[in-house]
């Protein structure tokens, strides 16, 4: 009788132990499954003017002179750097070439003089309408419609270029941050293409 009870209890329990198992082979699947199309529907959501999302984090330490620097908080991994940088090089009408404006190793993107805006305040020099600083600052500058400009800094994209004050530049001229990862690589994207229509005469 004993052994009989035994043999029950152990059914019981191996079939406890497989009834669990089979659970957690489920459960786990769809888990990650609902994880990553909840950061795909995250990834996907198209950024406007209207909804930029706000820049997470304090702001970096920068310089209020000239040289206009980014002093910590760049991307881990630089590769969201140079990945703008392989976009926005692809732009056309545009010359890739050094600044004539900013710190040595700087890369400028230049508007083609023919389809550059003839009555703006888009150009920090010549054509040239944004560059990016090498390492180890990894920011840029570019030019926006201040009211665009205006908005980037609110939301704690940039920053005013302190030339301006003194008045060296026009209030168009901003400081980009460094995207640090996915999200931020695609909003810097978003106002580096405003930049370049703003260079165009597309954006007023």
């Amino acid at each position: 009788m004993r052994d009989k009870q035994s043999a029950i209890d152990w059914k019981v329990k191996n079939s406890t132990r497989i009834i669990l198992v089979i659970s957690v082979f489920l459960m786990t699947p769809a888990s990650k499954k609902f994880n990553t199309k909840k950061e795909r529907k995250h990834m996907d959501t198209q950024i406007t003017w209207d909804n930029m999302p706000k820049r997470d984090g304090d702001r970096p330490s920068t310089t209020d002179t000239n040289p206009h620097q980014q002093l910590n908080q760049q991307p881990e991994d630089p590769s969201f750097v140079e990945d703008l940088k392989t976009w926005a090089f692809t732009l056309s009408d545009i010359v890739v070439k050094p600044s004539a404006i900013s710190v040595p190793g700087s890369v400028a993107l230049w508007m083609e003089q023919e389809h550059a805006c003839k009555a703006c305040d888009a150009f920090m020099i010549g054509t040239e309408f944004a560059h990016f600083h090498p390492h180890p600052d990894l920011s840029m500058h570019l030019g926006l419609p201040t009211k665009d400009a205006e908005t980037i800094i609110e939301k704690g994209w940039g920053e005013w270029h302190p030339l301006i004050k003194r008045g060296y530049l026009p209030p168009t001229m901003i400081m980009l941050y460094a995207p640090r990862n996915q999200e931020e690589l695609e909003v810097a994207k978003h106002i580096v293409e405003r930049s370049y229509q703003f260079a165009k005469g597309i954006t007023e």
